[in-house]
């Protein structure tokens, strides 16, 4: 299968340049970026809490142990055991968190196929209601599952950095962090993409 990639274009790009000069100035200099999705929410939200806490290599590990037990979208995790998932690599927490989130999508408790069809904040409180999902997790699957236009998360730590380094801020207090996100709507997951650039780049 092909890998996805969120989309975006010129529409996007120039409407952020034309209200923001700084921002506009960053998009010029870093060129497109290419930020690969998954549009199966229940396999993304699988991989979020496996990677949660640990590094990029030691996730695609244990993801593709995973995956050999249960498949490519973790459709038969709701037959394996918390042990079984647990001896993938995780932690018992882990295991338990994913384990329980195969059996609220067994139950049908969350419909994971319905959930495009909600507004953000309701698929934040949705899948917040899971052990081990909290807001910014959510927010994740937003962007990178769903490919909603518009989110910007306070609690993503990279992300106000890359915010404080555009602006040249030594504090970035909630209201103000607010402000600048409002002024990206409607395409702020397209500025998260470049501020997460802006933050890993060396000064």
């Amino acid at each position: 299968m092909s890998e996805l990639y969120f989309e975006y274009g010129e529409q996007e790009l120039n409407h952020l340049r034309k209200c923001d000069k700084k921002l506009g100035a960053a998009i010029d200099r870093i060129g497109i970026i290419k930020r690969k999705v998954n549009p199966n929410v229940f396999a993304a939200l699988v991989e979020s809490i496996i990677a949660q806490q640990i590094s990029t290599k030691a996730a695609s590990t244990v993801t593709n142990r995973l995956a050999t037990l249960c498949g490519t979208d973790f459709a038969e995790l709701y037959g394996l055991t918390t042990q079984d998932i647990q001896t993938c690599g995780m932690s018992m927490r882990k295991a338990d968190y994913i384990k329980g989130i195969a059996d609220t999508a067994a139950s049908g408790t969350i419909d994971f196929s319905v959930l495009h069809k909600m507004d953000d904040l309701e698929i934040i409180k949705t899948l917040t209601k899971l052990n081990g999902v909290g807001v910014w997790t959510a927010e994740m699957l937003l962007i990178f599952s769903l490919m909603r236009p518009n989110v910007v998360s306070y609690g993503d730590l990279a992300i106000r950095r890359g915010m404080m380094r555009l602006y040249g801020l030594k504090s970035l207090p909630k209201d103000k962090f607010a402000r600048y996100a409002k002024r990206y709507a409607p395409y702020g997951s397209v500025t998260s993409l470049y501020l997460w650039e802006i933050s890993s780049q060396e000064e």
